[in-house]
């Protein structure tokens, strides 16, 4: 099977999560709730849970594991992240797409169009800007492996080593 057989397949995230709640007056955190990664994505934190709970109809600041437990809720909240920018941030659909253009900010950030981009968006402020990193060498094999049994291209730019995070956004601001 390889390294790569098995990514991309975890409901909850791995290890000893935290809370991932951060200070926030519209997406207030639930007594003894916690945010940690869930679903195909592994959504976290009460800023993307609550605003993605509102826009699939669930309340997911009260109830984050349904992520876990509701395949449908599981899938909406991929789903919504997949495809809802998050300034400064496109969208992941938008960038694998082509349909995002840099700007001149973007291009002097070393951010540009391909899968590198789309790890930024996820966690660029964890794994992104600092040189070579495993957990980014671990997604780029993951992500070969899955367009080689599609049968596409992977394109160009996957890595993330050398662009600077996005900033300027709840997830990064909190890191």
């Amino acid at each position: 099977d390889g390294p790569y057989a098995w990514g991309y397949c975890l409901l909850r995230e791995q290890g000893s999560p935290g809370d991932y709640c951060s200070p926030s007056g519209q997406w207030p955190c639930a007594p003894g709730r916690k945010y940690f990664g869930r679903g195909p994505i592994q959504i976290s934190y009460n800023y993307n849970c609550g605003p993605c709970g509102r826009a699939i109809g669930v309340d997911l600041l009260n109830n984050p594991d349904l992520v876990a437990t509701d395949s449908v809720i599981s899938f909406k909240s991929a789903i919504w992240f997949w495809m809802t920018p998050q300034s400064p941030k496109p969208s992941c659909h938008d960038v694998i797409t082509g349909r995002w253009q840099p700007s001149s900010a973007d291009r002097a950030a070393n951010r540009l169009p391909g899968f590198g981009v789309i790890t930024n968006i996820i966690n660029g402020g964890l794994e992104c800007g600092h040189g070579n990193d495993n957990r980014v060498q671990d997604r780029i094999g993951f992500y070969r492996r899955y367009c080689g049994i599609l049968g596409v291209s992977p394109g160009d730019n996957l890595d993330c080593g050398n662009q600077r995070s996005f900033g300027n956004g709840p997830l990064v601001d909190i890191m």
